[in-house]
Formats: C-alpha cells, sequence, structure tokens
C-alpha cells in the first residue's frame, strides 16, 4: 500500500532569488523570467531558502490568481547530501487523506467515516475527525516538517507558535473528555530516520507536548519519499521525548 500527492502538472524548475514577506519569492526560472512565487509555508524554512537555491513551482494556470505560482519543492543539503525537501505545508493533509482512505497507517485504520476541517474546543478546527461503530471519535491533527538542523533528525517547530501550543492543550482536553486523540507529523525529507520537538526554539510547545503525550495523545511521525512527480508517504520513524 502506498500514499502519493501527485502533482497535478509537470513542476517549473527555477532559482530561488530570495523570500520575503514569509509567503512570497521570487524565483528565476530556467527560461530566465523572474516570477513572485506564493510560499504555503509560515515557518522560518531553516535551511531551505538560501538564495541561489535550486526549486520547483507549480503552475495554478489561473489568471485570476495574483500569483499563479505555488513553491513546491527545494534542494537542499540537510547532512546527508543534497535532496528534495516539500516546502508546502499544504501538501501534508493530502497526503494524510489518502493515507486514511488507504489504510496505510496501522494505527488510524478501520474507521468508517473520515471527516475533515471539523469545528472543536474553542473555536478551532481539527483536521480529521474519525469515526466508527463501537470505536471512539479519533481527533486527528497534521503538522507539515521541514526543520532538520543534524543528519537524519527532523524536528518541529521552526519558529514559536502560541496557536500549536493550544492546539495541543485542546486535543489533551478533548482526549479526557473520552474520544481518542492523535497526533500525526508528516515529513517531506526522505533522509529522515527519528523525529524530536525542537525544545529550544519553542520551551512553550515542548511543555504541552509532553503534557499531552503524558496524558495520551497519541504521537505519531512518518517519513516521505520525496520526486519531482509526487510525494509518497513511505514509512513510521520514531518520536523522541520532548
Amino acid at each position: 500500500m502506498c500514499a502519493a500527492m501527485r502533482f497535478i502538472s509537470t513542476l517549473v524548475p527555477g532559482t530561488l532569488a530570495r523570500r520575503y514577506k514569509t509567503f512570497l519569492a521570487d524565483v528565476v526560472l530556467d527560461s530566465g523570467d523572474m516570477v513572485t512565487a506564493h510560499v504555503a509555508n509560515p515557518g522560518v524554512m531553516k535551511g531551505l531558502d538560501r538564495p541561489f537555491s535550486r526549486v520547483w513551482l507549480s503552475d495554478s494556470a489561473n489568471p485570476l490568481r495574483r500569483f499563479p505560482y505555488t513553491w513546491e519543492l527545494v534542494e537542499a543539503d540537510l547532512g546527508s547530501g543534497p535532496e528534495l525537501v516539500g516546502v508546502n505545508t499544504a501538501q501534508a493533509n493530502l497526503l494524510v487523506d489518502d493515507a486514511l482512505a488507504a489504510g496505510l497507517i496501522p494505527e488510524l485504520r478501520n474507521y468508517a467515516s473520515i471527516r475533515r476541517e471539523v469545528q472543536y474546543g474553542e473555536g478551532s478546527r481539527i483536521d480529521f475527525l474519525l469515526e466508527g461503530s463501537m470505536r471512539r471519535p479519533c481527533y486527528l491533527e497534521v503538522k507539515n516538517v521541514h526543520l532538520m538542523r543534524r543528519p537524519r533528525l527532523a524536528e518541529f517547530p521552526d519558529y514559536v507558535t502560541d496557536r500549536e501550543a493550544k492546539h495541543l492543550d485542546e486535543l489533551v482536553a478533548a482526549q479526557v473528555g473520552g474520544v481518542r486523540a492523535a497526533l500525526l507529523f508528516v515529513i517531506p525529507i526522505q533522509s529522515a530516520e527519528r523525529f524530536a520537538i525542537a525544545r529550544d526554539i519553542d520551551p512553550a510547545y515542548a511543555a504541552a507536548f509532553a503534557r499531552a503525550r503524558a496524558r495520551g495523545v497519541q504521537m505519531l511521525a512518518w517519513r516521505c519519499n520525496v520526486g519531482l512527480d509526487a510525494i509518497e508517504i513511505a514509512a513510521p520513524v520514531p518520536v523522541l521525548d520532548a
């Protein structure tokens, strides 16, 4: 079994000139044209947004979009040699949707109903609500991971985020309230062999993670194979203590 997110059209190669205002990047295409691409990633992208990096963009071909291109992949050396890394955080939920439908993740199999973006807590939305007869509902939150400061060790988060810590505490409340809660870290870095929380970057998130794990929130991490035509969820990796 496999779960893959295939790019709708052939990605457009180029060279990164600069990333700015968080969600924008100027890219020189191989044709010589300069374009501004949307960056669907709120993180710092440490080690991934260096000028002159080789990048690949998707083209929406939508003339109504202000920025038709979206930055999808970058070639980076994260300690194990050059490799492709997925930087579009929106792709993680698409991958998980496919993985759940295929029954790829053993801990999340055998639910009759899979719903996305369901409201819960204090105005929050859970990425997936899994339901089935004679089973507790499962609240599943998904996170895209693209930080690797040491070879083969993926980390999250790559910036301080009060919002993410709040989501963890809400998952704890749901778990205590009688449902099952799980957090799935999707790592679009093929060389990843382990996953850890970046405590030095966000101590508050690390503390919230430890609280959640101690209260029974299930922590899962899967690495991906990354190619120019698709990103595929490949294998689980161990989640280290925060």
